[in-house]
């Protein structure tokens, strides 16, 4: 299935180029959508595309715009290298795999604040609840990161940059309706003055769901609802020429209907989850030394609390459970941009992080009540990082960096990270290397969760899980930049890996491996048509029992392309391949280890400028109905439809 979209794919690109070899000299020389992006995740420092060596991939606004999806987490849906997994309907506890990594093992931001969950077990990120509301961009950086962003990005990062105001105020309204009695809503208004800029934005989201259990075990069809109101507000002055502040404060607050265990212990209709979380960013920038020195101190605070409830029903009448779970992380960054030489930036700061987290548990069914505390724990660490970033215009972009970390509870750890590229200006061809390490603090539930009467859980003598990482790559550009080509072989060794022994409780006993190719093709074939094809191969590997590590699927496929037929009308089609991977079935006391076979999903959006101001849209999902699981006994979504209008000025 997949060779055959590929080669589709290939034949209709190279049909075209043999078209666009006939065109005019002046269509030639039309400004190509290839251009060099300005991205800030890979040096922390606003740098060309062109001159990164590391695998990044932005998703821009306009990218957002077309595809007109609800959630981040539906919008990494396509993105090379990464494969999303949700536990059921819209809601349900969602997560990727950046290049097979671990999902806790990407560091996921906003604005360059860490939003992974202290007291999550393994310190992961639930996507479940991001809306796109008031996003300027995405960016997915693959590969060990840790030399610049410390614990936690051992497999990649993942920064989601707001919108900042610019110009005249706007506004724009979006709201949509559709299957499962959904219904959205997501309104914004932004500008700037000389010395101001404002950005603020709202969106809700409501939906009857679906069964999160899935349809394929009999019975399963009470519909897991959800609820979802958030706030964000950028904004930001600039007292003097030479000294700026802002401000990002992000606020979510959800509510869940879920099914535990999935399909084979059937729906669960009392069972429901409310989650709030807040974030918020300050920064200052100053210049100095003649804009030769640049020194950005900035601070973040993010609090999570969820609340889980579970009373007796009619199909549970036994069971009963109460959890409440919360969090806060703080940090601050002082960092230092020097600018030495137009060849040459050294880039140096200091940051110190300090994590807090608790919970209670307690259920009450046939076996009797049971309860159990996690008092409150705390862990901090204190980072000093160092990259020089070489720059050879125009043929060779480099840096190397190294960091060391101090742990208040596990010590020290360094890690370090070397990047280069080298660009052929001539023949458009651009190669890339990079080699670097990673690492990730154990969580505070891994240090300290405390034992139960079948034995220990916390384990104080912890150390943290690392990574080494390599990759080599190869972009190439035809036809002016209307064509790019784009191939990238990758390996990951993870060592230290902390895993749960139910006699001991955790330890660092897991050895892993994630090795792969990834592929693309991005053109504009013609003004008005861009066709983005990728393709990943991915073999992660458990090394200590020489099995495929669960749920990462070997092969992913996806075409996207989107088609303006007028000034006014426009379609964007795309198709997703996702190959067979490994799962657990879980049937009352015992797991039995399956392959969850491949599946196709075919998207389509439609809008139409009704007016200046007015835009009405229709978004196809799941066209080809398909049955399919993400995870073994949780179910999906099959074809719906949805439809809107945006208004804006």
């Amino acid at each position: 299935m997949v060779k055959k979209i590929f080669c589709y794919v290939l034949a209709a690109t190279f049909l075209s180029l043999n078209v666009l070899s006939q065109e005019n000299e002046k269509k030639q020389k039309q400004t190509s959508p290839q251009q060099y992006e300005i991205v800030v995740t890979a040096t922390r420092l606003e740098t060309p595309s062109k001159e990164i060596a590391s695998s990044i991939t932005v998703i821009t606004k306009e990218d957002i715009e077309r595809l007109k999806k609800t959630t981040v987490l539906e919008v990494l849906q396509e993105v090379l290298g990464v494969f999303i997994i949700q536990n059921g309907a819209t809601g349900s506890a969602a997560s990727i795999f950046l290049r097979g990594a671990n999902s806790e093992h990407t560091l996921v931001m906003m604005d360059g604040v860490e939003l992974n969950d202290p007291i999550s077990p393994s310190r992961s990120y639930d996507f479940a609840h991001l809306s796109i509301m008031n996003i300027e961009r995405i960016e997915i950086l693959s590969g060990p990161q840790s030399t610049l962003y410390g614990s936690d990005a051992l497999g990649g990062v993942i920064n989601i940059i707001t919108k900042k105001g610019l110009g005249k105020p706007r506004f724009h309204l979006t709201t949509h309706g559709g299957s499962y009695r959904t219904f959205a809503t997501n309104a914004e208004i932004s500008g700037s003055t000389e010395r101001f800029h404002f950005s603020l934005g709202t969106s809700s989201l409501r939906t009857d769901g679906f069964s999160s259990a899935s349809a394929s075990y009999e019975g399963n069809k009470e519909a897991d609802g959800y609820q979802n109101l958030a706030l964000s507000a950028r904004f930001g002055f600039r007292p003097l020429d030479n000294l700026d502040f802002d401000f990002t404060i992000r606020t979510i607050n959800t509510k869940t209907d879920i099914d535990n265990f999935g399909g084979a212990y059937g729906d669960d209709p009392n069972n429901v989850q409310e989650y709030d979380a807040f974030f918020l960013k300050g920064k200052a920038r100053s210049l100095l030394l003649k804009n030769r020195w640049e020194q950005i101190l900035s601070f973040s605070l993010v609090l999570y609390d969820r609340q889980h409830e579970n009373r007796t029903d009619s199909l549970h009448p036994f069971d009963t459970e109460d959890a409440h779970f919360k969090s806060k992380l703080f940090k601050i960054d002082w960092q230092h941009n020097v600018f030495l030489h137009e060849t040459n930036t050294l880039i140096f700061g200091l940051d110190y992080q300090q994590e807090q987290g608790e919970s209670e548990y307690y259920s009450d069914g046939f076996w009797g009540p049971y309860s159990s505390i996690f008092p409150m724990q705390k862990a901090h660490t204190l980072g000093i990082y160092l990259q020089d970033q070489i720059r050879i215009a125009p043929r060779f972009f480099a840096t190397a960096g190294i960091r060391l970390d101090d742990h208040s509870q596990f010590g020290k750890s360094t890690t370090f990270r070397l990047a280069s590229t080298y660009f052929i200006e001539k023949t458009g061809t651009k190669i890339n290397a990079t080699y670097g390490t990673g690492f990730k603090s154990p969580s505070l539930y891994q240090i300290y969760a405390p034992g139960t009467f079948w034995g220990p859980i916390g384990n104080e003598d912890l150390e943290p899980e690392k990574s080494t990482g390599w990759d080599l790559g190869i972009e190439q550009q035809i036809m002016e930049g209307k064509i790019l080509f784009g191939a990238r072989y990758f390996s990951n060794i993870y060592k230290n890996l902390i895993q749960f022994d139910f006699s001991q409780g955790y330890k660092n006993i897991g050895k892993a491996e994630s090795k792969g190719t990834e592929l693309l093709i991005k053109a504009q074939l013609m003004d008005n048509l861009l066709i983005h094809t990728t393709y990943t191969r991915t073999e992660a590997k458990d090394k200590d029992e020489n099995i495929f590590l669960l749920r990462r699927p070997k092969d992913k496929f996806s075409l996207n392309i989107n088609y303006r037929f007028t000034k006014k009308a426009n379609i964007n089609l795309s198709i997703i391949y996702i190959g067979e991977r490994d799962d657990m079935e879980f049937l009352g006391w015992t797991s039995t280890r399956v392959i969850m076979p491949s599946y196709t999903l075919l998207n389509a959006t439609c809008s139409y400028d009704l007016l200046q101001n007015v835009q009405i849209f229709i978004r196809l999902d799941n066209i080809l109905n398909e049955e399919y699981e993400m995870i073994k006994g949780y179910g999906t979504p099959g074809f719906s439809t949805y439809g809107g209008f945006k208004i804006h000025f």
